[in-house]
């Protein structure tokens, strides 16, 4: 069992940045794929920005609505993940939930039913 805990959500204006973080439990978080996802309210859940262990190195990739605005990041030290947003729209208002598949190695997955483990969630509201 995998326990994920995230952080940072906030209500934010326009063009503004917020750094989330998901906290995770286990020993072997290195090898974890993990993943952000996002849903808003009336909508499904989307992909935003996933991090695996590719083998040789970590592969990193935001969905292409969001690159280069949001950034994923990991620690292995701190056995966390992290989102940093910035220039925030109000279409990115959501909660966003931070996921993972435990001793993993390959490519990014963006299909949150692949995920095992996922976070309660944080609210992120971007006021116009």
């Amino acid at each position: 069992q995998v326990q994920l805990v995230e952080s940072g959500g906030g209500l934010v204006q326009a063009g503004g940045s917020l750094r989330l973080s998901c906290a995770t439990s286990g020993q072997s978080f290195s090898r974890y794929a993990m993943g952000w996802f996002r849903q808003a309210p009336g909508k499904e859940r989307e992909f935003v920005a996933g991090n695996t262990w590719g083998g040789h190195n970590y592969w990193a990739e935001v969905a292409d609505s969001m690159k280069g605005r949001f950034i994923i990041s990991r620690d292995n030290a701190k056995n966390t993940v992290y989102l940093q947003m910035n220039s925030l729209k109000p279409e990115d208002t959501a909660v966003y939930y931070c996921a993972v598949v435990p001793s993993y190695i390959g490519s990014v997955i963006r299909s949150d039913k692949s995920y095992v483990y996922w976070g309660q969630g944080t609210q992120v509201t971007v006021s116009s």
